[in-house]
């Protein structure tokens, strides 16, 4: 299992904010977590657990991430108004 510190920056209004490469890392990792389980047929793991359920569980956490990764590559591409 992994441990995951997740810095929090507060803004002026008073709300926090998460990097959104802490926000990848941490989805990824449980992802990676959860597909270890079940292959592992870990103590972890839930006797209940339905393996196909969890792999779709794995890879929608898994395209979440990219679809953020994606999102903040896009974001941070674009030009400078006035350019």
């Amino acid at each position: 299992m992994h441990s995951f510190a997740l810095p929090l920056i507060p803004t002026e209004e008073g709300g926090l904010l998460i990097p959104a490469e802490q926000v990848t890392a941490l989805l990824r990792g449980l992802a990676a977590d959860w597909a270890t389980a079940v292959e592992r047929d870990s103590p972890e793991a839930d006797v209940d657990a339905d393996t196909q359920t969890v792999l779709a569980m794995t890879e929608a956490l898994t395209h979440l991430a990219d679809q953020i990764d994606a999102e903040c590559i896009a974001c941070a591409s674009r030009p400078e108004p006035g350019y």
